[in-house]
């Protein structure tokens, strides 16, 4: 019999795996391919992310580097973390007293500087002065992930509108009425495409007497989403080969946030 190891910070609770595991079940718990804890799998998925090691990092005391990757295309193949998300943002919404759809969502976009990974994805932000890739994000009004993707970071913000808000609105059905954007989003074309997506754009302007550092409305609950994820070691920077693999992993982060969060209202309740 293994001996117990010692827990890491970045492992499910118990509250939390009793509301992530259904997702995650794609066979069997006894089924003869099954050859490591499902838990212990989700946890060497969640070190990874946490702490931004290689894959072939992973700690002797987690399963082996290849089944924990082996297990996450799985889980990624099959969409996992998006319905998993999805359950979770509506359980959180109706415990703050929303309805379970969100009626307003907030764009914005980050750039991840690159990595030798990269590879030929990377491309020059002017705007920010780096090089890497995008990842544009839609969030409602409490901060919780409606859809993302990521494109290379020379991609202008105005020209991805129309596929987040066909995301949004995919994730959402059809709930979304507004959102709110920054002054990167300006013009007839984004504005055109979102209203073809059956919302509307409202811009939130920067003060023209800015003085230091100002809290805009609406628009600072999508920068805070964004440094939720930046406490994520593997999401600081674009180590991903695939651009796929970088959103993927952003939304298992997100789902992460949302699932700690639940995990407590239920212990509370």
């Amino acid at each position: 019999m293994t001996p117990a190891r010692k827990p890491y910070p970045s492992d499910v609770s118990d509250e939390e795996w009793s509301l992530v595991a259904p997702y995650l079940a794609l066979m069997r718990e006894d089924a003869a391919q099954r050859q490591h804890s499902l838990r212990e799998l989700f946890n060497g998925l969640r070190y990874l992310i946490r702490y931004g090691i290689a894959w072939r990092a992973m700690p002797n005391d987690l399963p082996p580097w290849a089944a924990v990757y082996q297990q996450t295309q799985r889980w990624m193949a099959a969409e996992c973390f998006e319905a998993l998300a999805q359950d979770l943002r509506a359980v959180l919404r109706m415990a703050a007293g929303r309805n379970a759809e969100p009626t307003a969502a907030i764009f914005d976009s980050r750039t991840l500087r690159s990595t030798p990974e990269s590879g030929t994805r990377a491309a020059y932000d002017g705007a920010k002065r780096k090089k890497g890739s995008k990842l544009h994000l839609a969030v409602d009004t409490l901060g919780h992930m409606l859809a993302l993707h990521v494109t290379p970071a020379n991609v202008d913000d105005r020209a991805e509108v129309g596929r987040l808000a066909q995301a949004v609105q995919e994730a959402t059905g059809q709930t979304v009425e507004l959102a709110y954007v920054d002054q990167g989003y300006t013009g007839p074309k984004p504005a055109a495409a979102a209203q073809a997506e059956g919302m509307a754009l409202e811009v939130i302007k920067l003060s023209e007497a800015k003085r230091g550092f100002v809290l805009l409305p609406r628009r600072w609950v999508v920068e805070r989403s964004f440094a939720w994820a930046t406490r994520c070691r593997r999401l600081v920077k674009d180590y991903e080969r695939y651009a796929t693999t970088l959103a993927s992993l952003h939304i298992v982060a997100f789902a992460c946030l949302m699932l700690r969060q639940a995990a407590a209202i239920a212990a509370g309740s």
